[in-house]
């Protein structure tokens, strides 16, 4: 619903909550389908050298990269919430 005083949507908090939520399922997201197609690629290389397994490796950690850049990218958009983390 509209706040009346400033006319947005939205506030700033869920704003930056939601907006956290959604830069984490998308590079979760985008890893997925990213790894499918490395994986099979590289299952078949695989299948025919099997030598070139060590090499491969790297091709199928490249894509977990994505991930953690969105979880950082996540937890930098919450330290601006301030909200305090549990341990």
């Amino acid at each position: 619903m509209a706040d009346a005083t400033t006319g947005a949507l939205i506030g700033k908090e869920a704003g930056l909550a939601l907006a956290a939520g959604i830069s984490m399922a998308g590079a979760a997201l985008a890893t997925a389908w990213a790894q499918a197609s490395i994986g099979s690629a590289i299952m078949g290389v695989i299948a025919e050298r099997p030598e070139e397994m060590m090499k491969l490796i790297i091709y199928m950690a490249l894509p977990e990269l994505l991930v953690l850049l969105g979880f950082v990218v996540s937890f930098l958009m919450l330290e601006e919430l301030k909200v305090p983390v549990a341990h």
